[in-house]
């Protein structure tokens, strides 16, 4: 059987992915156990082991078994040992094992990063059909689509919420209090402990409902974007006290890692009201999103679905959030979730203009605006919305588009880190007007 640590090596020494699934397949067909559990615990996503730093081992020891080292890691994803005592076992364990096996093994396990190109899609993709036993969860949260390219389905009863403009949030709640939270693509959040050990104090002092581990799906939002978007990730100087995690949605742990959960939109939006009304006091920084029902087959339901909306706009939300009262969680985008994002549109004067890059090289890649909104100095560069034939005629008479109005369609208008504006998401429209600095 291969060691673990020569199979990373390998894996590191050929860039060609098909290379990788085949060393994959040849391990998966072998039976390579050992290997394919330290996968697992280095891809899945919801196995953390709560260490911020793990060395590299400068000193060749006599050996480290694996049964020993996924004892302690064990120990470490279930929070038996934390801080300092973590830190000890992980020097004791780093101490055994011989260079190789710690370098190029037993560290990336506990860093969570085998860096070797091999992602848990790669190794699912080449053990499938082999021995599931292998496969690694992939993390995944129920996602929405877009209501302008389902139009059909704003009908019937719905549940209407605002959208709320932060960052999504998992969060894993344990029996016994742990808690964890991961962003939606599963990178494991760490920035906002004091929401966590709000909900971590309602588990240790009240239990969960039916004994059981479960998932809340919300947003976390702070009083400023730009300011939550540097608090995220941050590893020094954490200031997110002022951020809220608004909850949406509830689902069973072991439901979530199936990927469904057949409860209906509605129960499930209750579930959530209830749990966080019932423990607010003690959970200052976690609240619940309101919904409201209505029926888009009528007249009245129709009229209060734009109430809704404007409403939505006029309080600076990005907009709303139409669910299926009646449909399951599932863990994928699905038409069951629609939003409906209001834009905003703007006239800025063409100041300059890039070259296209790769299918677009040779053409417009990009026009630069400037121009003001509501006293806001804004400057954005607009690389989307133009046809083919755009960037080959814009191109060609580049030089007298400046100084053109254009009329730019974006999410929202946002400020940069140095006072001045721009826009999020910014669509190329049209040109307004025949002459340069023409508005009509």
């Amino acid at each position: 059987m291969n060691n673990s640590w020569d199979i990373i090596v390998e894996l590191e020494s050929d860039n060609s992915r098909l290379v990788k699934e085949s060393i994959v397949s040849r391990e998966a067909t072998s039976g390579n156990h050992e290997f394919f559990a330290g996968c697992r615990l280095a891809l899945d996503s919801m196995i953390t082991f709560g260490v911020k730093k793990v060395p590299e081992s400068r000193l060749n020891g006599s050996g480290l078994d694996w049964t020993k080292f996924s004892d302690a890691a064990a120990m470490l994803s279930s929070r038996q040992l934390t801080g300092h005592a973590a830190q000890d076992m992980i020097e004791g364990l780093m101490s055994l094992a011989t260079l190789d096996q710690w370098n190029n093994w037993y560290r990336r396990i506990l860093i969570k990063d085998l860096r070797c190109g091999v992602s848990e899609k790669t190794i699912n993709k080449a053990v499938e059909k082999i021995n599931a036993d292998y496969i690694v969860p992939t993390f995944a949260c129920q996602l929405a689509h877009d209501s302008a390219n389902h139009e059909g389905k704003l009908a019937g009863q719905k549940l209407v919420e605002v959208k709320l403009d932060g960052v999504r949030v998992i969060t894993v709640v344990y029996t016994d209090g742990r808690v964890l939270q991961f962003s939606r693509n599963g990178k494991e959040l760490v920035n906002f402990s004091h929401i966590v050990e709000q909900i971590s104090n309602v588990i240790k002092t009240k239990g969960t409902d039916k004994n059981i581990n479960f998932v809340l799906d919300g947003e976390v939002m702070s009083s400023s974007f730009q300011d939550l978007m540097k608090q995220v990730h941050r590893k020094t100087d954490v200031q997110s006290g002022d951020a809220v995690l608004n909850v949406f949605d509830v689902i069973p742990l072991e439901d979530f890692e199936k990927g469904t959960w057949n409860t209906p939109q509605s129960v499930r939006s209750e579930m959530v009201k209830m749990w966080v009304e019932k423990y607010q006091e003690l959970m200052p920084n976690v609240t619940c999103v309101a919904n409201e029902l209505v029926d888009l087959n009528t007249d009245e339901g129709k009229i209060r679905f734009k109430e809704i909306n404007q409403r939505a706009v006029d309080g600076g939300y990005e907009g709303i959030m139409i669910k299926d009262p009646s449909a399951p969680y599932e863990c994928k985008r699905t038409t069951s979730w629609l939003k409906l994002k209001p834009f905003i549109e703007v006239s800025l004067n063409v100041v300059d203009f890039e070259a296209g890059t790769g299918r677009n090289q040779g053409r417009l890649g990009a026009i630069i605006c400037e121009g003001e909104d509501d006293g806001r100095r804004i400057r954005v560069n607009v690389g989307s919305g133009f046809s083919d034939a755009n960037r080959d005629d814009f191109w060609v008479d580049r030089q007298a588009i400046i100084g053109h109005v254009a009329e730019v369609r974006a999410d929202a208008i946002t400020q940069n880190q140095d006072g001045t504006f721009s826009l999020r998401f910014p669509r190329f429209v049209r040109f307004r007007g025949f002459e340069k600095s023409e508005k009509l």
